[in-house]
């Protein structure tokens, strides 16, 4: 049950530090944060929480990490379902509470997208399908395989949480225009959840796309990475 809370608690603070300052402060008048702040947003929020809670549950805080560190042969199956169910709650719980405060000045938070993830009309621009399928493939993998190699027992000890937030920064800064960057299912659904219509119909491909990204990863990690992991 540590596991668990602390999974939720984690996955809540990247969905509401991300998607928040995505909601809120991205295009604030006069002293908006933009494509750059929110993208070191998402950043920050996996970077503090690993090292909060890495000890306790390995800060997955994304259900394509926890399937791609199983893929790779470094977490029990068995826990997979309890931690995906940790990640999306917590993801839900951020979602409400961000959607509560963005609606306090009166606006209409949903029309905006709410940070959801979608393509075609929905992506910021105007990508394809195939566009955004791909894209979230490739970013995931390569997030996946940050994180395999930078929590190796042959890394060096206590960089992996800057690492790998970096990446995760990295990733926003590119693919933000294309899917308003998933690389997480449970970040996806989140939002989704509250702005319904074309976001529930286009979530599959953010949850598709990342768990494939997530296991070619794991494949590469078990044939170049330590097979100790």
């Amino acid at each position: 049950m540590r596991n668990f809370f602390a999974e939720t608690i984690g996955t809540f603070w990247l969905v509401f530090g991300g998607c928040g300052s995505a909601v809120l402060a991205a295009a604030f008048p006069e002293v908006g944060i933009g494509l750059l702040g929110v993208s070191l947003a998402f950043g920050l929020t996996v970077l503090t929480m690993a090292y909060t809670i890495g000890h306790i549950s390995g800060c997955h805080l994304n259900p394509a990490v926890t399937i791609g560190l199983t893929v790779a042969g470094r977490f029990d199956a068995k826990n997979v379902p309890m931690y995906i169910g940790a990640q999306v709650l917590g993801a839900i719980i951020a979602s409400a509470a961000l959607y509560f405060i963005a609606s306090g000045n009166g606006t209409d938070v949903l029309a905006g997208g709410f940070a959801s993830n979608g393509f075609g009309e929905h992506s910021p621009g105007k990508y394809s399908m195939a566009s955004g399928f791909l894209m979230e493939v490739i970013m995931t993998m390569v997030f996946l395989i940050v994180i395999l190699g930078a929590t190796s027992k042959s890394a060096p000890a206590g960089f992996a949480p800057i690492a790998i937030g970096l990446a995760l920064t990295l990733i926003h800064l590119v693919s933000i225009p294309i899917t308003n960057t998933s690389v997480n299912p449970a970040r996806s659904t989140g939002p989704a959840l509250f702005v319904q219509d074309w976001a529930i119909g286009q979530l599959w491909l953010f949850w598709v796309a990342p768990i494939i990204g997530a296991v070619i990863a794991g494949l590469i990690s078990k044939a170049i990475m330590d097979p100790k992991g």
